[in-house]
């Protein structure tokens, strides 16, 4: 195997498909959306990363990063903190260059300096709404190995309904691969046909000189896509290969879809498959274990630390710090952190946000297609 893992930096766009998803992120970014009852979105890209030896990664912001910063910190649950390197958050306004940015084009001209400084030979490009336990060690072997310009990262399966439905309304883009051998003969712009296709994860590597200079380019006639603007229309001139990714993917294109895929780890083989491999890293929150008061039933439930459990839950995920009150059901349900469910409520599919209080003797209820979701720090 090629020795890569000290020549590549990651770039990681956490507000990416923002616009997907608008109810999760009115306070926050898509990567710290809560997932997983204990992880943030980002925490699985970020993780992946430093397990194949990346340790200089930056997140370019652009938005509602609060909750990102107070996450993320320094890095040192990730192994971040150091003197060169390490996690790298860049606001808008940050420097006199950094502003607000409309795509990928803008977003990597804006630390267009700090790139030109870095020593490392690849930079690694990611989005932020993907749950996923990726070996980018074997990404940069053979990206290195097979001497391509660009490697794009892809997934055989379907396009989500969600990202066909939504893309029309928020001009968000999505890609897939038209192949042939490895090699990318064709970029398919927001495809609606059915059936399975070489669906992008958004997931690049390219030498970072020559991303530099193509972005130079693309910059001066105005360009806004990294793929579309720029890859696209030179699909022709360069060397762009496809590397295939078969493991487990959690993709967050809607809020039915963020509903979906948490249920989906209920199911042990699927946990299995995301969390079996290298550890994921998240923030630490000294609570004690979840307590189960005598007369509580819990039945096909993930469960974080600090909870109190009274009443009854069944196929349910929940964050930290959720209390279940005496004679309370919650069922097909997604409650985020310090959740409170008061004596006797009753909620069914029902996705609630950080800090939320449903009162009691209250009933919320949803179904399996359209999930009632409750917004941060409200009261029900």
């Amino acid at each position: 195997m090629v020795n890569t893992k000290a020549e590549a930096l990651g770039i990681i766009f956490p507000n990416s498909y923002d616009a997907l998803v608008p109810e999760l992120v009115s306070e926050r970014l898509m990567a710290s959306i809560p997932f997983a009852s204990r992880y943030r979105m980002c925490d699985f890209i970020i993780s992946s990363m430093v397990h194949s030896g990346i340790d200089n990664i930056s997140l370019i912001v652009r938005k509602n990063y609060h909750s990102l910063l107070d996450h993320l910190g320094t890095g040192r649950e990730w192994d971040l903190v150091r003197k060169n390197g390490g996690l790298n958050i860049v606001p808008p306004f940050a420097q006199k260059q950094v502003k607000v940015y409309a795509g990928r084009i803008e977003a990597l001209e804006s630390i267009r300096g700090y790139l030109k400084k870095q020593t490392e030979k690849y930079v690694i490009l990611s989005d932020a709404n993907i749950a996923v336990n990726f070996d980018f060690d074997s990404l940069l072997d053979a990206h290195v190995k097979s001497g391509a310009d660009v490697t794009m990262v892809y997934r055989k399966q379907e396009i989500p309904q969600g990202m066909i439905r939504q893309s029309t309304q928020n001009m968000d883009l999505y890609y897939a691969l038209g192949l042939n051998g490895d090699r990318v003969s064709k970029i398919y712009i927001n495809p609606t046909e059915g059936g399975e296709m070489n669906f992008s994860l958004n997931i690049y590597v390219i030498g970072r000189e020559q991303l530099i200079d193509m972005i130079d380019e693309a910059y001066l006639h105005g360009y806004t896509y990294f793929v579309r603007d720029v890859l696209d229309r030179q699909i022709d001139n360069l060397d762009i290969r496809g590397y295939c990714y078969e493991g487990y993917v959690a993709h967050i294109h809607d809020t039915k879809s963020y509903f979906e895929e948490n249920m989906r780890l209920l199911n042990e083989e699927n946990l299995n498959a995301l969390f079996s491999g290298n550890q994921i890293y998240t923030k630490i929150r000294d609570d004690n274990p979840t307590r189960y008061i005598n007369g509580s039933k819990a039945k096909n439930v993930m469960v974080a630390d600090g909870c109190v459990i009274e009443g009854e839950v069944e196929n349910s995920v929940l964050f930290r710090g959720v209390h279940v009150g005496k004679g309370a059901k919650v069922k097909n349900c997604v409650l985020m952190q310090d959740t409170i469910i008061e004596e006797g409520a009753r909620v069914e599919y029902v996705i609630t946000d950080k800090n939320v209080t449903v009162t009691e003797g209250k009933s919320l209820t949803g179904n399996d297609s359209y999930q009632v979701y409750v917004a941060k720090g409200q009261v029900v």
